[in-house]
């Protein structure tokens, strides 16, 4: 296979982490026979320096022209003014209409190692498994936003259509796991959320094989605390999506660990870890690449469809994991490019199963 991949470190730790994701890419090239070429454009912080806009017009030509898109981070303190007319993270936002990626993909998976990281009890973290299905383009974050003296407002806003076509999303994703989905909306206060239960019971009715349940979004960030186990599938709007999976990466012991997948009709995604640009650390090779690593095994899944290429990523983190290379947010002293190492060492060499 031979397919082009557009690559936007962004700031901060973003251009270390990429790095480390393409060196992986490159190895699966290498030895599954694949031809993957890099792009590398500008997005953010970096292309407002260079270029005066967050989102340059080459680099929305190449992402559109490629097959999928590896992004690292944006934004920094030297951006961060809040009445700035121009943000970092515009560009992201805009990339996404862009690219029409609808459905954000979070999967978290708790390495038994790492329990011991995470505030949780460990026993709470045994068969934690989860998928969450994000809406992306809609709800408050791209409402109608006004202010008028001392009043501010941010409109929430869902047609159908938005709804539907992300519950469908992740009614197919639960079809390939347990089969079980929860939906999270705010239904007995939001109209939005209303809308959003009487779509989402009618789509599901598609799917025989996938069972609902819903939730309210305050109780689920108690339960997401409580028995995390007990779900598979979670989909929720925007919003409130954005809060919980903030939330569950929390189970997993780091930030630097998970991975997210951006996806819409086509097989064209944008795959990011979920950390952000972490400038405090910027420039010091200790950042953890293994989130954007998985976010590189999800652009094997997803866009290229190479499943079997995919697990042999995520068997060689695991595997790194379960030994000495750890970054310091994991409680080690691994630099990023031993982290690096590590993983591709196992991709070349991978560990034997004791017979």
């Amino acid at each position: 296979m031979r397919a082009d991949i557009t690559v936007l470190a962004g700031d901060g730790i973003g251009a270390e982490v990429t790095a480390a994701a393409v060196a992986v890419l490159r190895e699966i090239g290498c030895r599954h026979g694949h031809v993957f070429e890099f792009n590398e454009q500008l997005i953010g912080g970096i292309a407002m320096d260079r270029c005066g806009e967050p989102l340059p017009q080459a680099t929305i030509d190449a992402c559109l022209n490629s097959d999928a898109v590896l992004l690292g981070a944006v934004g920094g303190p030297q951006w961060s003014d809040p009445q700035a007319r121009v943000r970092p993270e515009q560009g992201l936002l805009a990339l996404r209409a862009r690219l029409g990626v609808f459905a954000n993909l979070r999967p978290l998976r708790v390495h038994p190692r790492l329990a011991s990281l995470s505030p949780l009890k460990a026993e709470n973290l045994l068969g934690v498994d989860l998928l969450f299905v994000r809406e992306l383009t809609g709800g408050a974050y791209f409402g109608r936003k006004s202010r008028e003296g001392d009043v501010a407002i941010d409109e929430c806003r869902y047609s159908v259509a938005e709804v539907e076509r992300v519950v469908r999303r992740a009614c197919e994703l639960a079809c390939t796991r347990k089969g079980r989905l929860t939906s999270v909306d705010k239904a007995n206060v939001l109209e939005t959320s209303r809308l959003w239960r009487s779509t989402t019971e009618r789509v599901v009715a598609e799917y025989p094989g996938v069972s609902l349940e819903h939730q309210l979004v305050d109780s689920m960030a108690m339960l997401l605390l409580t028995r995390p186990s007990s779900y598979d599938v979670i989909v929720t709007e925007n919003l409130f999506g954005d809060i919980l999976t903030d939330e569950a990466a929390a189970l997993a012991g780091s930030l630097g660990v998970s991975p997210s997948a951006s996806l819409g009709s086509g097989r064209l995604g944008l795959y990011e870890p979920i950390h952000g640009s972490a400038p405090d650390i910027a420039g010091q090779g200790i950042a953890n690449p293994i989130g954007a690593i998985l976010s590189a095994a999800l652009l094997l899944r997803h866009s290229l469809d190479l499943h079997a290429e995919a697990a042999a990523i995520e068997a060689a983190v695991d595997a790194v994991l379960d030994g000495a290379e750890l970054t310091r947010d994991l409680g080690g002293t691994a630099s990023t490019g031993e982290v690096t190492a590590a993983v591709l060492a196992q991709l070349k060499f991978p560990r034997q199963a004791a017979a």
